[in-house]
């Protein structure tokens, strides 16, 4: 990209001199072309905008276009999957929360407060002042079995792979999480050189294709595991069951696509298709994926391991949680994935109505641990369109411990919402493994702000909590958040979701609404045995 501009800039300014030598009156024309070609050079060497890095001159367009269009400040409101809708700050939100600018606004709210589906946080008369708050609040993690746990933060990046995400991008969300103490997931590509290398914490995910830790015949390796798994910076383990984008979907990566560093990196050979199956070959049961959670706790020296799941049908869940019980193996956390998360390229029509909405899947999650007394040893993380304090709040108070954020990570690095993460054409460097577009995104620039978006986010979520009369997540609870349901009806996360008591899965009778999944899920198997309710 750089050396293209300075050649047509070259031949341009070239052309000029030698129209101008034959005939004066287009002298005028240095007026334009000599400035356009210095504000070029400055915009190449830049490091604060990658699209002007990439574009330099023609890239200013799109900044005057934000000057004139009315977007500052403005919230925005998209459908969820179950038709509620839900309220995300805006990229310019985003944007300055990670420059660390003024994140006020005029006004008042931005939205309609007597539309349905609007939610409030309830405050408190006697609210904790600024110094009684701690900013920096950590989660243990770390069952009976963990020989090292991890004091996490409750706000984390989520998981996105290099190959899926430049070297750049993978460096600069690393190196944030170093500056500002948070985990980094690496999602199911493989644990890579461009994770390790800043020194930031990692959770390393394991996915279906064994990515890092696999055989040559696409088994899982427990050697080749056990020598990354001991690394110092990886803090945890996460076992990819499904995820929100497209739960239940394998994947494939074209012989094409497969370079001598990938090869390398995932552990694959070169000149063949790559394949992630829909499901897991290290284990086909409930006991059978229990013990591969003990045995990659064994690996690793006794880190945290635990499990990435979009919730499909619920016998399967409480199948995993029987086999816990039975075992008293168990997992340390459990990464819940929204139905509505994201990626980079999924079938839309998996991404729009397979899975379960994040903030149902939590309610579930939570309750059916506490059913089976078994939250006391595992947290719980929420995944799927977290960009905001009052966000994290909302999942607090259905049952999360830790939040962890994609989508708003990808933004802090300048993620402009292009939609070519699937095309190899981001132009902010992001999600492309093109080097000319990739040097766009300077690592030690946007590494700060990722550092800021945390830190600001954190901030904002502390405050609020704070504002409600609340020191910190274990605090909240779901009759702190409220929802108009309809223009005269209000109701609380806890009477649209209310608690089940605790040990109640345990014997019966099984609360009502969990009869029917209790009884047609087994601890030695997956499959729902419907035999009993069809008789």
């Amino acid at each position: 990209m750089k050396n293209k501009f300075l050649l047509v800039a070259a031949i341009a300014i070239i052309g000029v001199a030698a129209l101008s030598y034959f005939c004066l009156p287009v002298l005028w024309l240095y007026v334009i072309v000599m400035p356009l070609f210095l504000i070029g050079i400055l915009d190449m060497y830049q490091a604060h905008h990658s699209i002007l890095r990439n574009f330099p001159v023609l890239g200013h367009i799109r900044f005057i276009m934000e000057k004139i269009r009315p977007e500052i400040y403005q919230y925005f409101v998209e459908s969820d999957k179950d038709g509620a809708p839900f309220n995300r700050l805006t990229r310019s939100q985003i944007y300055r929360r990670a420059k660390k600018l003024d994140d006020t606004t005029p006004f008042g709210t931005q939205l309609d407060v007597y539309a349905p589906g609007y939610e409030w946080l309830s405050h408190s008369i006697a609210p904790f002042g600024h110094t009684e708050l701690n900013f920096d609040p950590r989660v243990k993690v770390g069952g009976p079995d963990c020989k090292q746990p991890y004091s996490a933060s409750i706000f984390n990046i989520s998981a996105m792979s290099f190959g899926s995400l430049s070297q750049n991008a993978i460096l600069a969300l690393n190196g944030g999480a170093k500056l500002s103490n948070f985990a980094h997931n690496t999602g199911e590509g493989g644990l890579s050189d461009y994770h390790l290398q800043p020194g930031g914490d990692i959770i390393w995910q394991i996915g279906t294709g064994y990515f890092s830790c696999r055989n040559q015949d696409g088994s899982f390796s427990p050697a080749a595991f056990a020598e990354r798994a001991v690394l110092p910076q990886v803090k945890m383990i996460e076992i990819k069951l499904s995820q929100g984008a497209k739960p239940g979907h394998g994947g494939i990566l074209p012989a094409a696509k497969v370079t001598s560093e990938i090869a390398r990196i995932r552990l694959v050979a070169m000149g063949q298709d790559v394949l992630s199956p829909p499901g897991h070959t290290a284990f086909s049961t409930p006991f059978e994926m229990v013990d591969f959670i003990q045995k990659l706790r064994d690996l690793s020296g006794g880190k945290p391991v635990g499990f990435k799941i979009c919730i499909g049908h619920r016998s399967e869940f409480i199948a995993i949680c029987k086999a816990m019980v039975s075992k008293s193996i168990y997992a340390d956390f459990i990464t819940v994935d929204g139905g509505e998360g994201g990626t980079g390229a999924a079938p839309m029509e998996f991404t729009d109505s397979v899975g379960m909405p994040l903030r149902d899947a939590l309610a579930f999650v939570y309750d059916v641990l506490k059913g089976f007394g078994i939250k006391k040893h595992i947290k719980i993380i929420a995944s799927g369109k977290v960009t905001s304090g009052f966000e994290m709040v909302k999942h607090f108070a259905m049952g999360a411990d830790m939040c962890n954020s994609a989508r708003g990570m990808m933004m802090a690095l300048g993620c402009i919402q292009a939609l070519q993460c699937n095309t190899n054409t981001c132009p902010t460097g992001v999600a492309t493994q093109d080097k000319d577009l990739m040097r766009g995104l300077v690592v030690s620039d946007k590494k700060t702000r990722v550092a800021n978006f945390h830190n600001e986010t954190v901030k904002s979520a502390v405050e609020m909590m704070g504002a409600a009369g609340l020191k910190g997540p274990d605090d909240l609870h779901r009759w702190h958040i409220h929802r108009r349901v309809s223009q005269n009806t209000i109701e609380t996360y806890s009477d649209t979701y209310p608690y089940i008591p605790t040990g109640s899965l345990l014997q019966e009778p099984y609360p009502e609404k969990y009869q029917f999944h209790m009884h047609i899920s087994r601890a030695d198997t997956f499959i729902p045995d419907y035999s009993m309710m069809l008789n």
